[in-house]
């Protein structure tokens, strides 16, 4: 049977899942009497409910067209560059690609993004050009825009002569000729059969076994599997085998209990083993992680594995400490958050964990904070309770002993009428203007350089200034050296100054001090945040002081207390809100902000040598 592997790529919010579901269908993966579920490849709870696809998946479809039948292995990729390490992993098992451009928004930083890793690979990229249906749409300006990217970075002349088809992944067709209708995705099969090679690794079969691991996943039953694509030989249960880290160096050795091989949206255990070329997971080693590789026991040399771009941000992750502790979550120990990071920073080569000198909190560096926030949410939804710090950005030292700072590429898509304050705002935190122009309905695309710790706690202040119509895409460029001082927030916060329950009367009072984050009813405590103040200062307040009640009354009838709602914070908003001196109390059921330090005249003594 005829093998090909492919890698669907694109910007976040593409069409890239959408695709992949359609395709599914069209190939009889579903019956005729199964429900289908909307973004089928999005299987994780966070992924349903960002709209984003955060893990790199595999499956499979069966494929009858020209060429016969044929098995074709997808690999939906996350669109966002914060999850860039699932992206540079997964490239190695393919032999091709189909990078997907929106008809509408062109060539997306993203785009550049994970093109220059698939053309760095060799591979042979397909341009798919999605959504051509909408309103908007010019794909012939995209298909140019597309050819020009391909050029300025760096494609071989045989990239350059990419084929390119035209596609509705939603309605479920492509064509290679806009004047040629089709209501099927055939065109865009037959195209991946035609011009993707089949695995060159086909030609080692009859040699020792090795496959190159670059997805780890725990199943409840099975342990450990280990996904790759078989390099040479033929994996059988049962067989026996050792595990090699980068170096060559001996990890374990086990035997392979199961062969899993993914056949539509489920795996299927290959009794008869899998031969080179094929995609697979491998279960029953108890050690060997991402980048290991799995081998016949007379192989000795390891697989060469990709190199994974550095992280550009950290946080420091720590016990939750704060008065209300230990209520809403069970893991609550250093131990255990410890352990947690340490299992994430194994499966995902992207994030690194390091302990600080006390030994009770640990240093998170990852891509960004969408990636570190993705990682927060699905600790307090197991039941954590930790402490966040604001993200700082990861420095590098040059060759002069120079300090180098992240540089990012942004792209904003603003109404016309937004563009004056969105530019003002971001020269002002040190960002360079690049290239600015119309991009059609009343909308105006700006590009920018910016470093990366001037966007921390941007996206709000973008929202806001654009009234929520803005787009603001980013992705790390490459390091600069340090741009120097850059204004952060610009508003003090109240805090409460004791412990108990907020009341209404209170927060009725504070709201001419500015803006509340607590409703009535609400738990505080000493150094919590309940709001932020209107001047640029910090301000003790009391929130919980209720009414008096005495017998005396005024001739005027007492006003009713009416509150403004509080402005409820998400996790990622918290996260960029928060100053140096502040922490983001994260646990399963509430979101705080508290300083670092509660006690008031503690604060102000560490305060005053400054």
């Amino acid at each position: 049977m005829n093998l090909r592997n492919v890698a669907i790529i694109a910007h976040v919010d593409h069409g890239k899942t959408t695709l992949v579901d359609q395709l599914l269908a069209q190939s009889g993966v579903f019956r005729a009497n199964e429900a289908t579920t909307e973004r089928a490849m999005d299987s994780n709870d966070q992924e349903k409910e960002r709209g984003i696809t955060i893990l790199a998946k595999c499956t499979s479809v069966l494929w009858n067209g020209e060429a016969g039948e044929t098995r074709i292995n997808i690999i939906d990729t996350p669109g966002h560059a914060d999850f860039g390490g699932e992206v540079e992993r997964i490239l190695g098992m393919v032999d091709g690609c189909v990078i997907l451009v929106d008809a509408e928004e062109g060539v997306m930083p993203q785009t550049k993004f994970v093109l220059t890793k698939a053309l760095k690979m060799g591979l042979r990229p397909i341009l798919c050009i999605n959504k051509v249906d909408r309103a908007h749409a010019d794909p012939d300006r995209v298909h140019n825009e597309a050819f020009d990217l391909f050029a300025a970075i760096g494609a071989t002349e045989e990239q350059l002569d990419f084929p390119h088809i035209y596609a509705s992944g939603r309605a479920g067709w492509a064509t290679l000729d806009l004047n040629e209708p089709s209501d099927t995705l055939a065109p865009l099969f037959d195209l991946i059969v035609r011009h993707v090679p089949p695995p060159k690794v086909q030609e080692n079969k009859d040699k020792p076994f090795q496959i190159l691991n670059v997805l780890i996943e725990s199943d409840p039953f099975l342990g450990r599997l280990l996904t790759g694509r078989i390099e040479s030989g033929k994996a059988v249960p049962g067989m026996a085998i050792h595990a090699l880290d980068r170096d060559g160096k001996e990890i374990e050795r086990g035997r392979i209990t199961k062969v899993l091989a993914f056949r539509g949206l489920k795996r299927q255990a290959l009794d008869e083993g899998s031969e080179a070329g094929d995609i697979v997971a491998i279960a029953g080693m108890s050690k060997a992680t991402v980048a290991d590789t799995l081998c016949a026991m007379e192989v000795t040399e390891a697989l060469p594995a990709q190199p994974i771009d550095p992280p550009t941000i950290s946080m420091t992750v720590s016990v939750n400490d704060s008065p209300l502790a230990g209520r809403e979550g069970d893991k609550v120990q250093s131990r255990v958050i410890r352990d947690r990071l340490l299992k994430e920073a194994e499966a995902n080569v992207a994030i690194r964990v390091t302990t600080t000198e006390g030994g009770d909190a640990y240093e998170v560096a990852g891509r960004g904070e969408l990636q570190l926030g993705v990682l927060i949410e699905n600790m307090r939804r197991e039941g954590f309770e930790v402490s966040i710090s604001r993200p700082r950005v990861v420095y590098q030292t040059g060759e002069n002993g120079e300090r180098l700072e992240p540089i990012e590429d942004v792209m904003i898509d603003v109404d016309d009428e937004f563009t004056g304050v969105v530019i003002e705002k971001l020269s002002a935190r040190k960002a360079e203007l690049s290239d600015m122009g119309p991009s059609g309905a009343g909308k105006t695309r700006i590009s920018l350089k910016a470093p990366s710790r001037s966007l921390i706690g941007y996206q709000g202040e973008f929202l806001t200034d654009t009234r929520g119509s803005g787009v603001l895409n980013r992705v790390f460029s490459h390091y600069e050296p340090h741009k120097g001082e850059i204004a952060g927030r610009l508003k003090g916060v109240l805090i409460s100054n004791s412990d108990g329950d907020t009341a209404a009367f209170a927060l009725w009072n504070l709201e001419d001090r500015g803006i509340m984050f607590v409703g009535a009813g609400e738990k505080t405590y000493e150094g919590m945040i309940i709001g932020e103040n209107a001047r640029w200062d910090d301000l003790d307040v009391n929130p919980i002081k209720g009414k008096q009640l005495t017998n005396v009354r005024a001739s005027g009838k007492d006003e009713a207390v009416r509150l403004t709602p509080p402005r409820v914070m998400s996790l990622e908003q918290a996260i960029a809100y928060i100053s140096d001196d502040e922490l983001v109390e994260v646990t399963p059921k509430s979101i705080r902000l508290r300083k670092q330090i509660l006690n008031p005249s503690f604060r102000k003594k560490r305060a005053r040598p400054e």
